[in-house]
């Protein structure tokens, strides 16, 4: 029989607790939010942890023990990491934990844009006023990506009476009912009313949304990125803003995060930004403990992890 594994713990001391708790009886060894996370113990044959900045400080010669088997993430998103702990270990990932989140906030934004809410608050007799209101029923919704998020917004599009135009980076096995699936970025940023980056942060999609791109934009576009700030090239997002290229942006990823006091983008009018919480909402909580034992139970006995990180494509 296998000695029980010896799990490195850098999350919650709930998390600690039920690890402790599972039947194959691990050592587990507690070590939240480290201030040097990749120190990780030599004994250590699994590691969860999550995307604390800190990550980025790995020294480039770092690597991890050969005894580390797998890496669980509580992120989405993988790209803080040091390669070696993608490419060494298994690793697994929190995908899908925060689609339904984020796909609320997603039409939370374009039904701030398109139902004026802020612009028809009522303070006094003098704001009883009825303006020209919009309509997600019949407007196109653009998705660059089409992941888990992709696929909740989606659904939830469909039942808006949308239209959902995709591009995505991976063949199609299926197309799902109801979307239309387009060959490049350009036709999808010409086609849309609101337009949602959903797409992971490789070095292929850095920078993806530029000055060419933005200057394929249908007139009016709403620009909605909740992926990474990154994928976004911002001067030249302000300069299509002040152009009027694109009508609104909404903003919950940046670059850098938070944004400096006194950014230029803080004070547009046409831009809404929001701390990098569009995934907050719901309880990932628990669904992450689920996966994360599941996964556990599969190590155990030997069976295919769920949710792994492809280390080529890097998400």
């Amino acid at each position: 029989m296998s000695p029980p594994p010896v799990i490195v713990n850098h999350l919650s001391a709930e998390i600690g607790e039920a690890l402790l708790a599972h039947p194959c009886r691990p050592r587990v060894i507690n070590a939240p939010e480290p201030d040097h996370p990749w120190l990780i113990d030599e004994d250590a044959d699994i590691l969860v942890t999550g995307s604390f900045s800190k990550w980025k400080q790995a020294p480039d010669h770092w690597r991890p023990a050969e005894k580390l088997k797998w890496v669980q993430v509580a992120s989405t998103g993988v790209e803080v990491y040091p390669s070696r702990l993608k490419t060494g270990p298994v690793m697994t990932c929190g995908r899908g934990l925060n689609a339904v989140p984020i796909a609320e906030f997603v039409f939370a934004a374009m039904l701030r844009v398109e139902k004026k809410i802020e612009q028809t608050r009522a303070r006094e007799e003098a704001d009883w006023v009825h303006p020209e209101i919009g309509s997600l029923h019949g407007r196109t919704i653009g998705l660059i990506g089409y992941g888990s998020i992709g696929q909740a917004i989606t659904s939830r599009a469909l039942a808006f009476g949308m239209k959902v135009i995709v591009n995505r980076r991976g063949a199609w096995d299926r197309v799902p009912d109801g979307v239309t699936p387009c060959p490049s970025p350009e036709e999808v940023f010409a086609k849309a009313d609101h337009l949602v980056i959903a797409a992971p942060l490789t070095d292929e999609t850095h920078g993806l949304v530029n000055t060419a791109l933005l200057a394929r934009s249908k007139p009016g576009l709403h620009l909605i990125n909740i992926a990474r700030g990154a994928l976004v090239d911002q001067d030249a997002l302000l300069a299509a803003l002040e152009d009027g290229v694109i009508a609104e942006a909404t903003l919950d990823v940046t670059t850098p995060e938070p944004l400096p006091d006194g950014h230029v983008l803080y004070g547009h009018p046409n831009v809404l930004i929001s701390p990098h919480i569009s995934w907050r909402g719901g309880d990932q909580d628990g669904m992450f403990l689920e996966r994360l034992l599941s996964n556990l139970d599969a190590y155990v006995q030997g069976e295919p992890l769920q949710y792994r990180v492809d280390p080529v494509a890097g998400y």
